[in-house]
Parts: C-alpha cells; structure tokens; sequence
C-alpha cells in the first residue's frame, strides 16, 4: 500500500490558495481605524497616543495564535478542495472468486517483468491474494479465455488453491468474459449462506471481446496486468486466392498493425514449405520480402496522424505479394522486428496450398510412343490411353485432362483442359493461319525464339535446343498466351475459351526432337499440375485458435479405413486421439498457433494452419478500467482500491480546530 497521496483537484486547490490565504494575512497587517475623541487628560490613554503616533496603516505582524488555527483551518479545507487520495491493495475477503485470463495477450512479455509473461505476473498475484486470505476464509479459481472453467471449487486449502493457480496454461485463444463472470454470479447466488460479501478479483489485461456485453453482480477488484508501453506489432488479417485466369498464380494479401507507443517499421517475408513429405512442416525457403513497412500507432489519434503525415511519416499497413505455385504448400508470412515485441503468437500467420486432387488423364491417340511413355511415368492415379474410335464410343466425361495427339474428336465437351498436339478444334479464338485460297500454311524447320521463362509451366526448361520439322502458322488473338515462339510462328499457345482451357502444341513431336530432350517430360509434368490446379482454385482458409475441426468419414475412411486412432502432430507435440467407429470426428480444440497435420494425412485436412489474426489480443495495451460493469467497489488503478482523504482533513483536522479557534476566540472576547 502507497500512502503519498494523488491529488485529483489540485490546480483548484492552487488556485483557491493564492487567493485566501493572502487574504487571511492581509486583515492581520491592517490597523484598527482609530474615532478621534475629546479627553479632559490623556495619562490614561498613553497607549492610545502610541497608536496614534504610528502614521503607517499596517502594523508589524506579531504572534498570534488566533492566527495560526485559522490558518490551519484553511489549509485543511484546501487540502480537502484539492481531493486527495491514495490507493491499497485490498487482500482476500472471507469468500473470494479469482479469475484469471490466460489468453493468447497474456503471452505477452512485459519488459518490466523480468522475462515472466503477463499470466505468470497474474499467477504471481493471485498467489499472494491465496497467502492473504484470514482464517476460516474460502476461495475459487477460474480460467478464461472464449470459454471458462472452475480449476479449483471453494476450498479454504491454501496449498490446493495455489497448486490450482500455478497449473493454468496459457493458450492462443482470444478472451471473453461472459462466462467467468456467470460461474461466479452463479456461485454467489447457491452461496446463500456466505457469512460476508463474494469479492471476485479479476487479474487480466482487459482485451476482451465482450466488454460492452457483460456484467457482474457482485464486488469486483481489477488487476490489470501490462505494461502500457509495450511494444507489438502484429499481423492482424491474412487471406490468398488464386488467379483464375492464371490457376497457378497464388495473390497473398495481408495486414499489420503497431500496437506500440511510437511510429515502428518492419520487414515481412514470406516463405514456402513443399508439402511433399508427411510429418510437421519445417523446411521454410524465403521466396519473397517486403522491406521497410512503415507503422503508425493504432493508439494515436486522427490529429496525431494527420500531423504524422504532414511530417512525412506516411504509414502503409497492407502488403501484396504474387507467387506461382504448381504444387501443395504451406506460404508462412512472418514480420522481422522482434525489437522489444512483446508478443511472438501473431509475428507469424501460414496459410495452407491444398494439393492437386488426383488426376484422371486420358490420351487420345493413333499411336505416339514417346507420349504414351511419357504419360505411363508420370504416377498419375488415373492414366487411360485410347484409340480415336475407343474414345468415340466410350465418351468418358470423368477426366481431368484430355491429350489429343494429332485427332479432333467428333463432339468437343462444353467444358475441361485439352492438350492439342499438330492439331486445333473448330470454334477456339486461336486458328491456323490459311492463305487467300483457304488453304492452311504451316512453317518449316522451326527453332526456338525464345520462351516465356517465368511462367509456370516454363520456369526452369531448358527449351533452347528444341527442334521441330515442321509447325502449323498460328493465328494468336491477343487474349491468348504465347508460352514458346518459333522463328516463324508461336509453337506453344495459352487458350482460355468459356470454361475450358487449351493448350496446344503446334507441331508433331514424332516431327522433332523434343521428346529426346529432358524438357519434354519436365513440360509435361507442368503442363498437367497447371491444368489440375485450375479444377480446384481454392486456398484453404486459417483456423482461430479453439476451435475443432470436423473430419467426414468418407475422409478418415479414405486415409486408414478401420483406423481406431489417428496422431495429430501438433507445434507442441504429438497427440493421439481414439477415433469412433461410425460417424464424422472432431479433433480437440487448437489452442495454440501453428500448422498442425494429422498421422495419416487425411485428405483436405493433410495440413492444418491456425493463426491468431485477432486485434483485440494483439493489442496489448492494458485497459485502465474494468470490462464490462460490475457492482460496488471496483478497483480501476491494477487492482487498487482508491482511498478519499478529503472527508479525513474536514473532519479529523479542520472541525477540531476549528472548534480550538472558536474557544480562544471567546476567551479573548471575554477576559
């Protein structure tokens, strides 16, 4: 408990001084103005005559009790005018409810601290409000983040309630109070024969999401917890999506935000984890960085930006960046400066790249071997090879992807992906170039021009050496893509008509060299991830942290079917978890931040990544007040009660004196 006062009214107080004061003093240094009067001798009233040969209208100041209790009686009414008061720390009551937060802004470390987190300062508080409790007092603990739970009934066992408050574990879930506040009203009210008042202690840094909402009945003592100039910057919102006009293009949008005291910048980089092998991910490779992102407060004030801005200190909080991505992976985005970052929980956010479903690819084909060996080594699931009369009269509708090898069939379906080989369907935007007579031209002994090597299906293949004996001349409308240009004509188009895609290839590989090269089957490869990834154009979307993902059967079927249990690798550790013998399955809660994968992977759910995203909890500047509303008492100053002296100065100080004034004011009147 601090006793040095805070005076809550002083510059009145000052003000009220400067005047009465000097007034009071003033009536003592003035002269009583003397009646002249007729007197027959004047040896009595020698000191009359003394008075009267003093022609100065003040006279010198002599001891005066009189005085000296007035002015003590002034200065206690203006101390009591200036409201003074000092705060205490109130200990347990006979029946105490301690709440304590313990979620994802309580990870916060605090500089002023020494290194424990917000939740271990709380612990550390509730522990010594259990060493305070007076004999044959009981106490509750509750932990809350978006739900609550009783750790530890009303006991009066000390070592017990201290052994509850020292097991609560921090999570990444955000924070409402709605149900703490409930469990204790609730207790408060079958307590019906509590011999005094509940008192609930809430030890919090008050970033709730419910504080408008919620209220409780009974005394509440607030300990905020945090320190008030920490510094955090975070990253509050992520999301991706793909192109649709260019499938493997993946645009990640993100947002950030400074929660510090002052302006802050920082760099962001994304990174790329292939998710290829099973197991938790942790092979990151920088692929992109967004330097020197300028942050304004989320505290400041319009008219602080606005003068910020004028100054030249522009803040930018959103970040754009483009990939190309062919295969599964997990883009992780992380900001840099960790200087005096008291929160580590929301420096990072991932987003999961769903894999390419499996593909069913069908060849169409009079015979090619080089493209029937290459179509065989791919691994595909589904690879189905057909003459052009078997195609005819099967009309399979299930492929992903169909290769046509110098064939057009006879009905074109209304929608997929189509690789042309030495041959164009009627009705694309993309024709073979005629002459005046209607003839189709094609180019001879065609080379490679050059290639369009940033493209996804192109980066990294070596095309320079390729080959081709002959080539049908193009006709490329400007919507169209040109991927690789011969000397003479475009030997590799990008068509986009309606819903399907071509991809046509301008020449017969049996007519060059290009099925000898290694560029050949790479292309491939590309060609048919690009295809699929345009078929599922979804980038899964981030949990919050809490909550449980529902696994379908047909899902869990799909990965182990009859499996009784399944491991969830988690960035904490590994968890196994029983699986029912019918019906979908919820994974427990996910309470921390990170990418979680289930063992075996599940299909859709092979990676699973939980972000916090929340500004309420990375914004770490603690609340002065308590949330919600509350009953009488409620401490507004970390936990203390505040004290008025004012009423002490009238009534301990300034009656009694004044009463002393009054009977030395009497006396002399009377002697």
């Amino acid at each position: 408990m601090s006793w040095l006062p805070t005076f809550l009214n002083w510059p009145t107080a000052l003000i009220a001084t400067a005047i009465a004061v000097p007034a009071l003093l003033l009536l003592y240094f003035l002269k009583l103005r003397r009646r002249e009067e007729k007197v027959s001798s004047t040896i009595l009233w020698k000191k009359a005559v003394q008075d009267l040969q003093v022609n100065s209208p003040f006279q010198k100041l002599r001891r005066n009790l009189l005085l000296l209790l007035q002015l003590l009686i002034l200065a206690a009414l203006l101390l009591a005018l200036a409201n003074p008061i000092t705060f205490y720390r109130p200990g347990a009551g006979m029946n105490t409810v301690i709440l304590i937060d313990h979620s994802a802004s309580m990870k916060a470390i605090d500089g002023d601290t020494a290194g424990r987190t917000r939740l271990d300062e709380a612990k550390r508080r509730a522990t010594n409000l259990v060493d305070s409790m007076p004999r044959g007092s009981r106490a509750m603990v509750i932990a809350f983040d978006d739900s609550a739970e009783t750790v530890q009934p009303y006991t009066g066992d000390a070592p017990a309630l201290r052994h509850a408050i020292e097991s609560i574990q921090p999570t990444d879930r955000p924070s409402r109070l709605q149900l703490a506040y409930q469990l204790a009203d609730a207790q408060a009210v079958a307590d019906v024969d509590a011999p005094s008042r509940q008192r609930v202690f809430l030890y919090s840094d008050g970033r709730v999401t419910d504080a408008a909402e919620v209220a409780l009945r009974g005394e509440l003592r607030y300990e905020a917890v945090g320190n008030a100039n920490s510094k955090n910057i975070a990253i509050v919102s992520l999301s991706a999506k793909r192109n649709y006009e260019n499938p493997t293009q993946v645009q990640v949008f993100a947002r950030l935000a400074n929660y510090g005291p002052e302006a802050a910048s920082t760099d962001v980089q994304l990174s790329i984890a292939a998710l290829d092998p099973p197991g938790p991910v942790d092979d990151y490779k920088i692929r992109q960085v967004k330097s020197d992102l300028k942050l304004l407060p989320a505290r400041w004030t319009d008219a602080q930006r606005s003068d910020a801005e004028k100054q030249g200190l522009a803040g930018s909080d959103s970040i754009e960046f483009t990939l190309d991505l062919t295969t599964a992976a997990v883009i992780k985005l992380e900001q840099t400066n960790k200087d005096g970052d008291v929160l580590a929980a929301d420096d990072v956010a991932s987003i999961v790249v769903p894999p390419p479903k499996p593909l069913a690819v069908g060849l169409v084909t009079d015979g090619n071997y080089f493209l029937e060996k290459a179509v065989n080594s791919l691994g595909l699931k589904d690879a189905r090879i057909f003459s052009p009369g078997e195609y005819e009269n099967k009309k399979p509708a299930d492929l992903d992807v169909v290769l046509f090898d110098r064939y057009v069939p006879k009905v074109l379906p209304p929608s997929g992906n189509f690789i042309w080989f030495d041959v164009l369907p009627d009705g694309l935007p993309l024709t073979q170039t005629k002459d005046e007579k209607g003839v189709a031209q094609f180019a001879k002994d065609q080379t490679v021009l050059d290639w369009k090597r940033d493209h996804a299906l192109l980066r990294d293949v070596p095309l320079r050496k390729l080959f081709a004996a002959e080539a049908m001349k193009l006709t490329v409308p400007l919507a169209d893509e040109v991927l690789i240009d011969g000397n003479e004509t475009p030997l590799v188009v990008l068509d986009h008509a309606g819903r399907s895609t071509h991809l046509v290839v301008a020449f017969d590989t049996l007519q060059s060299n290009w099925p000898l090269q290694i560029s050949f089957p790479m292309f491939l490869q590309r060609a048919l991830q690009y295809l699929a990834v345009g078929n599922d154009l979804s980038v899964r979307e981030s949990f919050t942290p809490g909550e449980s993902p529902k696994l379908p059967r047909a899902n869990l079927d799909r990965a182990a079917a009859g499996a009784k249990k399944l491991t969830l690798v988690a960035p904490q550790g590994k968890q196994s978890i029983d699986i029912p013998a019918t019906g979908d399955f919820a994974l427990p809660a996910l309470n921390q931040v990170g990418v979680y994968s289930t063992d075996p992977l599940v299909p859709q759910y092979e990676r699973l990544a939980v972000n916090l995203l929340d500004e309420t909890e990375s914004n770490t500047l603690p609340t002065v007040t308590a949330p919600g509303s509350a009953g009488p008492a409620a401490a507004t100053d970390a936990g203390r009660t505040p004290l008025q002296w004012w009423w002490w100065l009238v009534a301990a100080l300034g009656i009694p004196v004044l009463l002393a004034e009054w009977w030395v004011y009497a006396r002399r009147m009377h002697s």
